[in-house]
């Protein structure tokens, strides 16, 4: 997946948006749901690798 977090949030929010509306066919909204799960993973991965930066960050200027 070649996105940033910010596109990724946005396309989510795109999918959620959607999926309430309720006028989709199931092929549909089952497609969606999908993308939706791999684009959540993707923002987990993102801030998950964001945090741990953080904590790289602070361990190095705390041994400073």
């Amino acid at each position: 997946m070649n996105l940033t977090y910010e596109q990724a949030t946005k396309r989510l929010e795109e999918i959620v948006s959607k999926l309430e509306e309720g006028s989709l066919s199931l092929e549909e909204s089952l497609s969606l749901y999908e993308e939706g799960i791999k684009l959540s993973e993707f923002c987990m991965k993102k801030l998950e690798s964001a945090k741990q930066k953080i904590i790289d960050i602070n361990e190095v200027k705390n041994n400073d």
